[in-house]
């Protein structure tokens, strides 16, 4: 019987059913005894807010009335970051309504190379807020673009068709979590892949009680991502039946409902998803393979400014990636699927602050980043954005930067030459 095998940063995966005892042997011997105590960590610093998604109201067939109306599927890590930005979008003097269902990253790929949405429910958003679903208002709804959080390859026997662009997009993070009023404050690989691995025989204290264990489906973007981090089959997840979701904000409410022992619960879904959940759920400091202590997302548990995503010290992060349909000069054919995904990039100007809402909504912009990785879970490299917005997701996170304002590079000193996004930056 082969074991799954615990690497000290990157390996191949083992076959079902590996014992606990078959894996513990193949460890080095500082991590042999790992799953005979609880696997914690010290935790080099956490984060999270905005506020819950409103309950959605009861589905009736999407209006077809609606100007500039454009369909789109995949996971639903990219959901709560769409959804700030389909508000402003509603507002425009132009408006843009986006119809979006996010059944999983995989699942809605094939929708869209497929071009026919099977979904029963798409959400939308008017211009004040307020969240409706509805159902399409036809059978397979084509497709106008797709998302997911990782590149077509990483979803098992995919490619990325001639016909199909794969465009970058924001940063998003994979936060593991657990209940907030959970004594734990972080989790290493090993604890990870001892109990989503093997459950109750991983022994990995306090997280052994299978039915406190949630997760998604093996085509979701997350689940597809953990699994690949962890070294743990994405089908071996030892996560009961009715634990498996359908969404991020279903795996949260599933780690919520486990107040009768808050300590044992754990998931993992979207940073953007836990971030809209913090009254209810609480991101662990997460310690990969190799790495000496444990990092949230942010440089403090009371920090909004993903300091240790941006320099690349969190390692649970990866850019977005929008797929549409192109033209034989590889230019997305829509142009309202375009402009869309142009702003999202930063490639071009929106006609809206959509770097600022971006960053409200708990993703990260690539002009913010300071660090770059190959891939979608590959090695992590330092990053010079071409204009970067430091600054911005300075005072957009905290309210407040050091840096100086400005209309244009006049208004600059020397040190910082050039006004980005309204702020004087070194370049």
């Amino acid at each position: 019987m082969r074991s799954l095998l615990l690497p000290t940063g990157g390996g191949s995966v083992g076959a079902p059913n590996a014992t606990t005892s078959a894996v513990t042997a193949s460890l080095p011997s500082n991590t042999k005894t790992a799953r005979r105590r609880t696997l914690r960590v010290s935790a080099c610093l956490s984060a999270a807010f905005v506020a819950l998604l409103p309950q959605l109201a009861s589905a009736q067939e999407c209006p077809t009335d609606r100007p500039n109306s454009i369909y789109g599927t995949g996971g639903s890590a990219i959901t709560a970051t769409l959804k700030a930005v389909a508000i402003q979008l509603a507002g425009l003097d132009d408006p843009i309504s986006v119809f979006y269902s996010d059944p999983s990253a995989c699942t809605g790929f094939d929708e869209l190379v497929a071009d026919s949405i099977k979904a029963k429910r798409f959400l939308y958003w008017d211009a004040d807020g307020t969240e409706h679903q509805c159902d399409p208002p036809v059978e397979g709804q084509p497709a106008d673009f797709a998302h997911m959080g990782n590149a077509a390859d990483f979803c098992p026997d995919r490619t990325l068709p001639d016909d199909i662009g794969d465009f970058l997009g924001p940063v998003q993070t994979v936060n593991v979590f657990t209940h907030i009023n959970s004594n734990e404050d972080s989790i290493s690989a090993e604890a990870l892949y001892f109990a989503y691995g093997f459950g109750a025989e991983g022994e990995a204290s306090p997280w052994v009680e299978e039915g406190f264990l949630w997760g998604r489906s093996a085509t979701s973007f997350v689940h597809l991502f953990l699994a690949e981090a962890i070294n743990v089959p994405p089908t071996n997840f030892k996560i009961p039946e009715a634990n498996v979701t359908q969404s991020n904000g279903d795996t949260i409410a599933g780690v919520f409902s486990g107040s009768a022992n808050p300590d044992a619960t754990l998931g993992y879904a979207s940073g953007s998803a836990v971030a809209a959940a913090a009254d209810e759920v609480k991101t662990l400091a997460y310690q990969h393979y190799g790495q000496s202590c444990g990092y949230l997302p942010d440089s403090s548990p009371t920090a909004v400014d993903k300091l240790n995503v941006r320099t690349g010290q969190y390692y649970l992060w990866t850019p977005g990636h929008f797929y549409a349909p192109v033209d034989e000069a590889g230019e997305i054919a829509d142009p309202v699927v375009r402009n869309l995904i142009q702003w999202f990039a930063g490639t071009t100007d929106a006609p809206f602050d959509i770097t600022s809402t971006i960053i409200g909504a708990g993703d990260i912009p690539l002009c913010a980043m300071r660090a770059n990785r190959e891939g979608t879970l590959g090695a992590i490299s330092s990053y010079a954005p071409e204009r970067p917005c430091g600054c911005l997701f300075q005072y957009a996170t905290e309210g407040d930067t050091s840096c100086d304002s400005c209309e244009d590079d006049s208004d600059c000193s020397d040190a910082t030459p050039k006004c980005n996004y309204g702020y004087c930056e070194a370049y």
